[in-house]
């Protein structure tokens, strides 16, 4: 059995019952980094008197995921195992989906228990969502994949919710001003933490802050959705109605829908006669 435990991201007291209960039953954490997990489980069992006795630490990231799979011996999964990223619900942003597809492939046991994301949290706090928002984690860090991650963000229908390193986070919204100087931004930074710090405004007024702020720290960023974007769809009857040669309308139709444009097109010219 696999157990996907989500950590603290910040206050170690988001830590839950349920989650500690799963870490008493396991001999083996796989993990992101085996020297910050040693580092919970101590924390745990000193500030909560856990009685977490982990054996075994696996480490498990986005550079050793090949050679992992390769030499991991599946017995391992006969008792309860725990995977755990350095901070947060493991697969956002953070490796675990690759674990999750092999105890799918392999037909093994697993659970997801529920705890903190900062994405989620800053979402919240930000005000700017109501309902749908797209996720996009850390953004390509330099160059032009960079700069065109930046403007898509700034073109989608909905908020846009984006990580960023301390390192960047004033060349983000700098880059957004670019584009967009009255785009609304909320900025969190270590979040549940005891200096937790909470920012929103345009995104020229954003610059002016932050040029004269502490950036230490992780930074969750909320992007308001673009104006100039409507999400409503255009459907079959609408391109029916369109004043269009036949031809045309069958191929537009023939996309939507799947059928033939030739079939579509031998209809619509049977309607007109």
């Amino acid at each position: 059995m696999i157990y996907f435990v989500p950590t603290p991201i910040g206050n170690l007291k988001d830590i839950s019952l349920h989650a500690l209960d799963v870490l008493r039953g396991c001999e083996s954490i796989i993990c992101e980094d085996t020297r910050l997990s040693k580092l919970l489980i101590n924390l745990l069992n000193d500030r909560f008197d856990a009685g977490i006795n982990i054996r075994n630490f696996y480490s498990l990231h986005t550079h050793n995921e090949q050679d992992f799979f390769a030499n991991l011996d599946i017995k391992i999964f006969d008792k309860d195992v725990a995977f755990v990223s350095d901070a947060g619900m493991p697969g956002i942003s953070d490796p675990g989906v690759s674990l999750v597809r092999y105890a799918q492939q392999n037909d093994i046991k697993y659970e997801v228990l529920s705890g903190s994301s900062a994405s989620l949290l800053a979402l919240v706090a930000s005000g700017l969502v109501d309902k749908e928002f797209i996720f996009l984690g850390f953004l390509p860090n330099t160059g032009k994949e960079r700069a065109q991650a930046i403007q898509n963000a700034l073109n989608l229908a909905y908020p846009a919710i984006i990580y960023e390193s301390p390192k960047r986070i004033l060349a983000l919204v700098e880059s957004i001003e670019k584009f967009d100087e009255n785009r609304e931004i909320f900025l969190i930074k270590e979040a549940t933490k005891k200096f937790e710090t909470k920012f929103r405004a345009s995104a020229k007024k954003m610059v002016e802050i932050l040029s004269c702020a502490n950036l230490n720290g992780e930074w969750c960023v909320v992007v308001n959705k673009s104006k100039n974007v409507s999400t409503e769809t255009i459907g079959i009857n609408d391109i029916k109605d369109l004043d269009i040669a036949p031809k045309i309308k069958a191929k537009l139709l023939a996309k939507i829908s799947g059928e033939s444009a030739k079939k579509i097109y031998e209809n619509l010219i049977s309607q007109k006669s």
